[in-house]
């Protein structure tokens, strides 16, 4: 198409006045594109600052039955669980990480009998379990693939037995998805959905996440040998393209702001729904500049998650799910 010269095209003329650049907006943010990550902690009535991450805090699974009735309020439809273990209880054979009652699967428990409308989606990886910190076990130094996927299975099944609606492989171990979805199906937990984490980079953005989780201090050596080198997006659609194929019903790229280019790919090729996560080191680094007053915080947030949507993405997993809502809603 060859523009007519100017003047006839003034393509100032839409944006003139709020009212016409409401009307010819493209991209459009609502609390229904959201999935508010949340860690938890054991206790009653508790909220542990993350330092890392100013503003976010690990929750008593009462705080986080709160969370999930303030997100039903706001329209979030969705809160992603995240355990901080205890120390005592993080071993060399992860045996935390499907235990029944652990911390997690009392917290899917109490959101869905508190709430039922919200779904819950959880974390598939043994690094919140391990004693050497990595999402898979270690052997003579290597994190070895087999022995982890099997491992991932029972901590996935335990997850849906207790209510879980989506659960989230983060580990990038090859052939978990299938594995996964092929003993959901022998359970009779056909319904629960898989959101791959089909496209994990081995980032430098995670670092206050595993503060979070407590996993910082144990990480021996790098996840560089599971986690996508950062340098490849060919690589990356290989991945997405696997998990597909194995049974996941959603993917998503990890992390979010850094790799929109990953994000506009998959949807593009794959057309399906397709997650991006805003990972803690993203959270950090605007949650830093806006409580300097470097930056303009309800502007900031908005326009860094309506970038998700505009590269094509369905959702977002993003920290800053409340205040987005919040102010989605002051804006109506």
């Amino acid at each position: 198409m060859h523009p007519a010269p100017f003047p006839v095209p003034r393509l100032r003329r839409t944006r003139r006045n709020p009212a016409l650049r409401a009307l010819t907006r493209e991209t459009r943010l609502a609390p229904s594109d959201l999935i508010w990550p949340v860690f938890l902690c054991e206790g009653t009535d508790c909220a542990t600052p993350v330092a890392s991450m100013p503003g976010v805090a690990r929750l008593s699974i009462d705080r986080v039955v709160a969370a999930a009735g303030e997100a039903r309020d706001l329209g979030i439809p969705a809160l992603c669980l995240f355990p901080y273990t205890d120390p005592a209880r993080r071993t060399a054979d992860c045996a935390e990480a499907w235990r029944p009652d652990n911390l997690t699967n009392r917290a899917i428990r109490a959101v869905k009998d508190a709430v039922p409308e919200i779904a819950v989606m959880t974390d598939v990886a043994l690094d919140p379990y391990n004693i050497d910190g990595h999402d898979g076990f270690v052997r003579d130094g290597v994190i070895v693939n087999d022995e982890t996927v099997a491992a991932l299975v029972k901590m996935a099944l335990a997850q849906a037995r207790a209510g879980a609606d989506i659960l989230g492989p983060s580990d990038m171990m090859d052939g978990r998805i299938g594995a996964i979805r092929t003993a959901l199906e022998e359970e009779g937990h056909g319904d629960v959905a898989i959101m791959s984490y089909a496209a994990k980079f081995a980032s430098a953005y995670y670092g206050p996440f595993r503060d979070a989780v407590g996993a910082a201090g144990r990480l021996t050596g790098d996840k560089a040998t599971y986690q996508i080198d950062p340098g490849n997006a060919e690589e990356a659609l290989r991945c997405v393209a696997r998990d597909l194929s194995e049974g996941a019903d959603m993917v998503m790229v990890k992390p979010g702001q850094p790799y929109l280019d990953i994000c506009a790919r998959v949807r593009d090729r794959f057309e399906v729904p397709t997650f991006a996560y805003q990972v803690s080191g993203e959270y950090a680094m605007l949650r830093g500049a806006i409580d300097q007053g470097w930056l303009d915080g309800e502007r900031v947030i908005l326009e860094s998650l309506a970038a998700f949507k505009r590269a094509g993405c369905d959702g977002v997993l993003t920290y800053f799910a409340p205040d987005a809502a919040r102010m989605m809603a002051a804006a109506r």
